[in-house]
């Protein structure tokens, strides 16, 4: 385990991670920072709450789109699959 700190929407945060998980978790920080910032220039929001909100969604929205795309992949490979299987099955069966 490791200490770091992370700061996000200028409030810092302490924690212990696994040493494996500090530069993800830095980039995901890092990624927040930009997102708030993208916020608080283009939009009229004037509470770091509603920022944070904004950036979760976007965040939850990307992750469930990409969640989609990858069921949409898993589904198409299989089908594939059970294709060639069946193709397969029909040469060694005749």
């Amino acid at each position: 385990m490791q200490k770091i700190k992370l700061t996000i929407a200028n409030r810092i945060y302490p924690l212990n991670v696994p040493t494996e998980q500090e530069e993800g978790l830095r980039a995901a920080s890092k990624k927040i920072e930009i997102m708030i910032k993208h916020y608080e220039e283009n939009y009229a929001v004037k509470d770091k709450q509603d920022v944070l909100a904004m950036c979760a969604l976007q965040l939850a929205t990307q992750n469930e789109q990409e969640n989609m795309f990858e069921e949409k992949n898993s589904n198409l490979v299989e089908q594939r699959i059970e294709k060639l299987n069946h193709s397969i099955s029909e040469i060694f069966n005749t």
